[in-house]
């Protein structure tokens, strides 16, 4: 099993139906979906800026934009299926289709996991690949990736991924992989 974290900044992407043509394709029955925040998320942030709600309150309206874009996704290709916790997770890989991950009540239901904008769909996503005993953790980007794969110091340093991802990713048995425009051969 794969945990593809597909970055909100493609929802408004030309890449965004490549990309779903080969999770769809290839990772029909093996692939759980975890999808990014996009412009749901940035209206959270620009919402507490206006209103000036707590973190911890930001921190669950993100869970639930992250919710947003993976109905859009899952909206985007019928063997896309939304799910909520592992059980269904591993209900709908079961039946030959993608799960999208919906994280809200599992992320809510786990004290260690900080409410602030340090944590984002990154971080989330290697922490799901660890409860579900992932081979693998794919982090899919709007950005250039050249070269060899970067190491996850340097991709916080370039704000590639979110401040916490460091220490959730610290002593994963999964591989992690970062793409970015036109990877999906790659993947």
């Amino acid at each position: 099993m794969w945990v593809v974290k597909l970055g909100g900044s493609l929802a408004n992407s030309p890449e965004l139906p490549r990309w779903l043509d080969v999770i769809a394709t290839a990772g029909a029955g093996k692939v759980v979906l975890v999808p990014g925040g996009g412009p749901w998320a940035d209206e959270v942030r620009a919402a507490q800026i206006r209103e000036g709600f707590d973190n911890r309150l930001a921190h669950r309206k993100a869970l639930r934009a992250m919710e947003q874009y993976g109905k859009v996704l899952a909206g985007m290709r019928t063997n896309l299926v939304p799910a909520s916790g592992i059980a269904e997770i591993h209900e709908v890989l079961r039946h030959g289709q993608v799960a999208v991950w919906m994280p809200h009540d599992m992320v809510v239901a786990d004290p260690s996991i900080p409410e602030s904008w340090d944590v984002t769909a990154d971080s989330l996503a290697t922490w799901l690949a660890d409860k579900l005993n992932a081979s693998a953790l794919l982090l899919v980007k709007s950005l250039q990736v050249d070269g060899p794969q970067s190491d996850i110091e340097d991709m916080i340093r370039r704000g590639w991924v979110d401040a916490a991802f460091a220490k959730f990713n610290s002593g994963m048995h999964f591989r992690t992989l970062l793409l970015g425009q036109r990877d999906q051969k790659t993947a």
